[in-house]
């Protein structure tokens, strides 16, 4: 078995990661562009985390606070 590269995230960790509900974060991870999952497990996937963040810091706008005025 080879070495885990670093960090894995499952689907809820994904949900959390990019601020989304089970079914968007089920749209997104049909993206073409989202990464490939590091290994599927009889009951769930899993990525590197660190594809998920370099994905979500290319391809994800960053939300506004909600606290934040708007115009």
């Amino acid at each position: 078995m080879s070495e885990v590269p670093g960090p894995l995230v499952g689907p809820h960790e994904l949900q959390e990661m990019l601020g989304v509900g089970r079914s968007r974060m089920r749209q997104l991870i049909r993206y073409p562009t989202f990464p490939a999952p590091f290994q599927r497990l009889h009951g769930t996937t899993v990525w590197l985390r660190s594809d998920v963040e370099a994905w979500i810091s290319r391809y994800r706008q960053p939300r506004p606070d909600s606290d934040d005025d708007q115009s």
